[in-house]
């Protein structure tokens, strides 16, 4: 299957074909840098990082920009409160998203641009939109014309006229229309400013990710990303500047935009007050498990996260990343039985369905990255590798290594492009037992003398003794494996 994905301009599903062949120019709207992430962002930059990771295990040479915003609103608003300027907050924001970010193991895009750091280039597609009769100052800003531009609300399918009803003009605006927007804002005392033919100011919200886009990629790119919450206004105002700048079709040929997270029942925004940061889950989660509930759905769909009361303990508690967590503790410990298995790559017989666990995974990403089916592909091929491992008569002994090495071989490769499965599994499991214990109240020193116990009473033959440890044990949640290796325990 060739690569499908769903554009949100033009409302369906379609083959993806570059501008360039084995090249992809792709855009996504970064943060705006005043406070901690939260899980709402780490939705967007874990479906943009997968679908990254997807394109260059295609093949293709990706240039990846994601911007930040370094000026605006808030962040003037936060540094008046704190008494620090707005760069010294954007910047000590900017270091705290790159912890989180890099936590969630989301990649460092290839270009990260800064709105301060792209002045010059605002000011150039402004006066181009000017010399269109698309710009106009008023009052010291300068507003774009929206009526003056035809194909406005294309993207988000809404009409002018529509739009147009549901505005408003603010107090201290002088707007021809409701529709206008801010391309640069004229300097207010005590905020950052910068020299331009309309006076000191600083750019619009908008404008910042046309002139960077135009900067880094070009006009036209490929793929341009975002939150589904950034279809209106803000990516229909970037289509309306950079089109209306450089022409029809001049900007991005693909858009595409990821489902938000479902807050009771709300969308995750600072705005609302209802966000939980990525630091707070980390606090009790692997973030592991934050990430693969997020790649459990696809992309473009919402992600419902729940915040609970542990009974026990009164403790903040996430069910859906509980879930995670333990499908992860799963798959950790399958991937650990494996890495005992020798390697072989001789080709051969394996057991079906193992060889096809690559082919029906990229089969799912190339359908509009389908993180959701990529997952439950993934699912199966470890419920197979459990069952071989467990049955050393399932086939014959070649066959039987053969498709347990190209199993570890293929699910590794997977979990590359999901940016699962990174770790050492003996790493995760063992600060997985840590958290469970913790949270079930279990001593791990008082399980190992237990444990210790029942090798004594099996070493003198107490077998009745041995079996109501364990018992004993069980009923307090804790599992005995038995291996040749000794016996090890989990929390249940």
């Amino acid at each position: 299957m060739s690569l499908r994905i769903y554009d949100t301009r033009s409302g369906k599903k379609i083959p993806f074909v570059p501008l360039n062949e084995g090249r992809v120019g792709l855009y996504s709207c970064g943060m705006t840098v005043y406070d901690r992430c939260h899980v709402g962002h780490g939705r967007k930059e874990v479906a943009f990082d997968v679908i990254v990771r997807h394109l260059r295990a295609s093949g293709y040479a990706v240039t990846y920009v994601r911007n930040i915003t370094d000026v605006d609103d808030k962040i003037i608003r936060r540094a008046g409160n704190e008494g620090r300027t707005a760069a010294e907050v954007a910047e000590h924001y900017t270091r705290l998203m790159h912890e989180d970010l890099g936590a969630l193991d989301v990649k460092p895009a290839d270009f990260e641009p800064r709105a301060t750091e792209h002045i010059a280039e605002v000011i150039e597609i402004i006066q181009r939109l000017e010399s269109r009769r698309l710009a106009y100052t008023a009052g010291g800003d300068v507003y774009y014309a929206v009526p003056r531009f035809p194909h406005y609300g294309g993207l988000s399918k809404q009409s002018v006229e529509d739009l147009r009803s549901g505005a408003r003009i603010e107090v201290d605006e002088q707007k021809h229309s409701p529709l206008d927007f801010a391309l640069w804002k004229g300097a207010k005392p005590g905020e950052p400013s910068w020299d331009s033919p309309w006076g000191p100011g600083r750019p619009g919200w908008h404008i910042e990710c046309s002139a960077m886009a135009h900067r880094y990629l070009g006009e036209p790119f490929d793929i341009h990303g975002g939150g589904a919450d950034l279809i209106f206004p803000h990516h229909e105002n970037e289509i309306a500047q950079s089109e209306g700048a450089f022409g029809d079709g001049c900007f991005a040929r693909y858009w595409l935009h990821s489902g938000m997270v479902n807050f009771g029942g709300e969308k995750m925004s600072k705005s609302l007050g209802n966000v939980v940061t990525i630091q707070k889950v980390a606090e009790t989660h692997d973030l592991e498990a934050l990430r693969l509930h997020l790649i459990g759905v696809h992309y473009r769909s919402p992600v419902a996260f729940t915040v609970a009361r542990d009974e026990s303990t009164g403790a903040q508690a996430y069910p859906e990343l509980d879930e995670a967590e333990g499908r992860l503790a799963y798959f950790y410990r399958t991937l650990d039985r494996l890495a005992a298995v020798p390697d072989d790559t001789s080709a051969g017989e394996v057991v079906a369905p193992a060889d096809k666990t690559l082919a029906v995974f990229h089969d799912a990403m190339d359908d509009d990255f389908n993180t959701a089916a990529a997952v439950g592909h993934l699912y199966d091929a470890f419920v197979s590798a459990n069952k071989l491992l467990d049955d050393s008569k399932a086939a014959p002994k070649d066959v039987r290594r053969r498709t347990l090495a190209r199993l570890r071989r293929d699910l590794n490769a997977c979990g590359e492009t999901l940016g699962i499965f990174r770790r050492e599994p003996a790493a995760f499991l063992n600060a997985y037992r840590s958290r469970q214990c913790a949270r079930r109240r279990i001593d791990p020193a008082s399980v190992e003398a237990r444990i210790g116990d029942r090798a004594a009473a099996r070493a003198a033959k107490d077998f009745a003794r041995a079996d109501e440890i364990r018992k004993a044990l069980q009923a307090t949640g804790v599992e005995l494996m038995d291996t040749p290796a000794g016996t090890t325990w989990r929390v249940v």
